[in-house]
């Protein structure tokens, strides 16, 4: 295994009901039946990871606590027969990060249902480019493409210069799909641009629409990534036959519709949840990631940080000042 008697970690102390955070050396622990320990590569700063490092028991509700939902790197002890020594792996969401301690660290240890193999094709640090955040993009869009065609007319994504709306839009500009972005961000135009969009929708203009039940067909599908007015309007705006997949709900996650358009208009509103999505969809989602599906423009839209540099980027985040993936290299 390794000869280290201890591992560095990114922790999360609460003291008196305050939370603090630093760099500790961790003991290692033996792993039990079924479970990995992986010697990590990279990580990824996710908006769960933020909240977890500021003690949201939302997220986390036990704490001294290793942050983290993302971690590629190297298998160094296995007690599975699915996996090796030295195999290359993913681990993102299921409960890592969140109550389990997470990518943040030098090892890892996870139950093996939780890991997928490196695909052919991939590096890890390209892995954790993508992160959970580009593996919500590629479900949202594997599940679009199952009954959406890029004839059928346009996609619209909300949240568009996010981890999941960016992505989204990149992988349907390789695809063939016409795209509409939806942002609050109108200094991002070019940006959105820039990873394939067709047209650019501010979000204060998208949800100041007519309250009618149903809104002109404007539509062959949508990926919404904040729920509320947004996703009520991107329902009703769909053609007939369309599909919504929704992921988020930082604007709201209540919905005021009729059931106008699903039976009226046959649209499908199919949702999207990472954490705990079946693994034959995520594997399927990380080959296409690295075949028909790889995007080139992925490092010019990350920054490569230390362990150390991990605090002044979640602060950043929380002040959402953060743009495009922050990536750790452990």
């Amino acid at each position: 295994m390794n000869t280290q008697a201890t591992y560095k970690a990114f922790r999360v102390e609460e003291n008196d009901g305050k939370f603090t955070t630093a760099i500790k050396d961790m003991p290692f622990l033996e792993i039990s039946e079924g479970e990995l320990l992986i010697k990590v590569s990279y990580s990824s700063l996710n908006y769960k990871d933020a909240l977890s490092a500021t003690g949201n028991k939302g997220v986390t509700r036990n704490f001294p606590h290793t942050p983290g939902i993302d971690a590629t790197g190297v298998i160094v002890a296995s007690h599975s027969n699915k996996f090796k020594i030295a195999d290359e792996v993913i681990v993102t969401s299921y409960d890592l990060g969140m109550n389990t301690d997470g990518g943040f660290a030098e090892y890892v240890k996870v139950p093996v249902e939780w890991v997928v193999k490196l695909p052919a094709g991939l590096s890890m640090k390209e892995a954790m480019m993508i992160g959970t955040a580009g593996l919500t993009a590629g479900l949202s869009v594997l599940r679009l493409t199952e009954t959406v065609q890029p004839d059928n007319g346009a996609i619209a994504v909300s949240g568009a210069t996010g981890g999941v709306g960016s992505v989204s839009l990149a992988i349907l500009n390789k695809l063939g799909y016409k795209t509409v972005a939806i942002t609050s961000k109108n200094s991002e135009v070019d940006f959105l641009k820039k990873l394939g969009a067709n047209e650019v929708i501010l979000r204060e203009d998208f949800e100041n629409l007519d309250k009618k039940p149903l809104l002109k067909p404007l539509y062959a599908g949508a990926i919404d990534t904040v729920g509320g007015t947004i996703l009520e309007n991107l329902i009703k705006s769909v053609s007939p036959m369309g599909t919504v997949s929704c992921c988020g709900n930082v604007a709201s996650p209540k919905l005021e519709l009729t059931v106008f358009p699903f039976i009226l208009r046959g649209v499908s509103l199919i949702g999207i949840d990472s954490q705990n999505y079946p693994m034959e969809y995520r594997e399927k989602v990380w080959s296409k990631l690295a075949t028909e599906w790889k995007l080139d423009t992925l490092a010019e839209t990350t920054t490569e940080i230390a362990l150390e540099d991990l605090q002044a980027k979640i602060n950043l985040m929380l002040e959402g000042k953060l743009k495009g993936r922050t990536i750790i290299k452990l």
